[in-house]
């Protein structure tokens, strides 16, 4: 009876929506991705252009996180994630048009860098719906600053976690049931139109259950958007608190503004090293997967679905608890130590190794990432956190996007090593996590003094 009630608290309270939200976003987004490969090589593409059209999002993401995030500062968060969840949904109706557009070539190219491929109408339709998607992506920072929002300082981990296992069970169903629709009749088709529905469900999602988290912010028209200047009206209460007006300068000077916040350097280069570093795991794996192990799409499939189930395991009930005997900061120097364990072993041919690796993987970025964003979330105040959140997203974006085109030309030249490079930037997290924690010490060792 007791877990039951703790069950139902859990649906009631005030974190679970943003988690259905991301949930549903991420879900969306995994149904597509298993099939994307097979639909660019159906228009006209070819590895290369899959190369291009994934780095098209982040790119576009690395524009426009700063710009959503530093509004839904000014004019609420519900709304941005509105707006950014109608980007995703027009961005998957523009994948069905092209579906339905004829394979009329724009182009054809056929060099040694490229390799042959035609850009067709199709391919030209799923590049812009990739740039509408990544310039609205906002929503992962804009959603990263709600939870910071509701958060206190005792479950602020806690809720970080579950925001990571929302994440990893949208990534363990979402290629399971892509390859369930895409072998029906309908092929392709049938994950894009459950992505554009489950999209769809995300902004009902957001309108009718989530709330505003920014106090002083009065929302005077709802979220309709049926008129555009009513719905980015807002109106502000008096709700100052020591020395706020200062805070809203910060908010309102961007980048700069937002490095000279105490502590924000050293985290967004974690940010970007940790970002960067996933980038060449992913960059590479599946090349080490088809040409070096020899594995099929399925065995590769259910490597990657195991690692996400572990994630759910550690970002739910293990960090929920871990969260309360460690701070944050020696959480993340625990996965960091994990990871570098991990990347080193995954450069063994042996299955039994790699699936330990594998484990080592999940369980440090499980408990590292999470904590990360628990740290960041606490620097700065409610007044900047969608600028921190913001070009935070950016600055993964673009260490995701050099991480992917590095990653895959050093894994021609040096192959598995490529993973102990990742292993060697984590253990660069881990000296910049202990110069600062040893920083923290010393100062607060001088205040008691």
């Amino acid at each position: 009876m007791k877990y039951f009630n703790s069950f139902l608290n859990f649906f009631s309270s005030k974190v679970f929506p943003i988690l259905l939200v991301n949930f549903i976003g991420i879900l969306g987004y995994s149904l597509v991705i298993p099939i994307l490969i097979f639909i660019v090589v159906d228009f006209g593409g070819n590895g290369f252009i899959y190369g291009i059209l994934g780095a098209t999002y982040p790119f576009f993401q690395f524009i426009g996180a700063p710009i959503l995030g530093r509004l839904s500062d000014k004019i609420g968060r519900k709304k941005i994630l509105m707006v950014s969840q109608a980007g995703t949904f027009i961005a998957w109706l523009l994948f069905l048009v092209a579906f339905i557009m004829p394979i009329t070539e724009i182009w054809q190219q056929d060099t040694i860098l490229t390799g042959s491929y035609a850009m067709t109408v199709p391919l030209a339709i799923i590049f812009l719906a990739r740039m509408l998607d990544g310039f609205t992506g906002g929503n992962i920072s804009v959603a990263n600053a709600y939870l910071s929002d509701i958060s206190t300082d005792e479950d602020r981990s806690q809720n970080f976690g579950r925001m990571g296992a929302s994440t990893s069970m949208g990534f363990v169903i979402g290629p399971a049931l892509a390859g369930l629709l895409a072998s029906t009749i309908m092929g392709e088709t049938l994950p894009l139109i459950l992505a554009a529905l489950v999209s769809l469900i995300a902004i009902f999602v957001i309108s009718f259950r989530l709330k505003e988290s920014i106090p002083c912010v009065v929302d005077t028209a709802g979220v309709s958007i049926r008129n555009i200047r009513r719905f980015f009206q807002v109106e502000h209460k008096d709700c100052f608190t020591e020395g706020s007006e200062e805070i809203q300068l910060e908010s309102n000077n961007g980048w700069r503004a937002v490095l000279d916040i105490k502590g924000i350097p050293l985290l967004y280069s974690i940010y970007f090293l940790t970002f960067f570093s996933f980038s060449l795991f992913y960059a590479g794996l599946p090349l080490y997967a088809k040409n070096t192990l020899n594995w099929s799409a399925v065995e590769l499939g259910i490597f990657l679905a195991y690692s996400s189930f572990i994630m759910i395991m550690v970002q739910g009930p293990l960090l929920a608890r871990l969260s309360k005997r460690f701070s944050s900061s020696s959480l993340v120097l625990i996965g960091a130590t994990f990871l570098v364990l991990s990347f080193i072993l995954l450069s063994r041919e042996n299955l039994i190794i790699l699936y330990v690796a594998n484990t080592l993987l999940s369980l440090g970025n499980g408990l590292m990432w999470p904590s990360f964003l628990s740290l960041l979330s606490s620097t700065g105040s409610k007044k900047t956190q969608g600028a921190i959140q913001g070009y935070g997203t950016s600055m993964g974006s673009f260490a995701s996007m050099l991480g992917l085109v590095i990653g895959g030309i050093l894994f021609e030249k040096i192959t598995t090593l490529i993973f102990v490079l990742a292993g060697v930037l984590f253990m660069i997290v881990i000296i910049l996590m202990t110069i600062d924690n040893y920083r923290k010490s010393m100062v607060f060792a001088l205040k008691e003094s």
